[in-house]
């Protein structure tokens, strides 16, 4: 278990990883996560994939703290997984939501076209990639559109 004040990094993925993608992603970040240092200290780190799309690492920075030099050897992976897996994994304008346990993704466009034919309202679960650190991310990371960040950039017609 980390602790709560962990920081966190979400990484979302334009499409679903399959099986054997996610094997190859779980070794990768295994390795990583073991051996991930910052001035030459080792960080007290993990990760989590979730919904076989968010890829979340974790650090808990009590006993090190991730530096920018620890966070570009994150960013480094997180590219070559890019590349490796044919995905993107920083756009942050393709936006993720569930419909009851599942999880869909649309660009920015599709994702506005949704809204105005109303299949996403005030009501569907977004994920908020923004969250900074591990409770947040326990509480704050699926949430209602109304109450995220997403409610202020997309506006929902309200029902008349």
């Amino acid at each position: 278990m980390m602790n709560e004040n962990s920081r966190v990094w979400v990484y979302q993925s334009n499409k679903e990883f399959n099986n054997s993608e996610l094997n190859v992603l779980d070794t990768l970040l295994l390795d990583f996560t073991n051996t991930w240092s910052a001035h030459n200290q080792q960080l007290k780190a993990s990760y989590e994939i979730k919904y076989n799309r968010f890829i979340v690492l974790i650090v808990d920075e009590n006993q090190a703290g991730a530096s920018g030099c620890s966070i570009d050897k994150s960013v480094h992976l997180m590219k070559e997984m890019e590349q490796k897996f044919n995905i993107n994994l920083f756009d942050r304008f393709h936006i993720a939501w569930k419909d009851k346990e599942s999880v869909y993704s649309a660009s920015r466009a599709e994702f506005e076209a949704l809204i105005e034919k109303k299949q996403i309202n005030s009501e569907t679960i977004v994920f908020n990639n923004l969250v900074l650190n591990y409770k947040d991310y326990q509480n704050n990371w699926e949430i209602p559109f109304k109450e995220s960040w997403h409610s202020k950039i997309f506006k929902l017609e309200e029902a008349s």
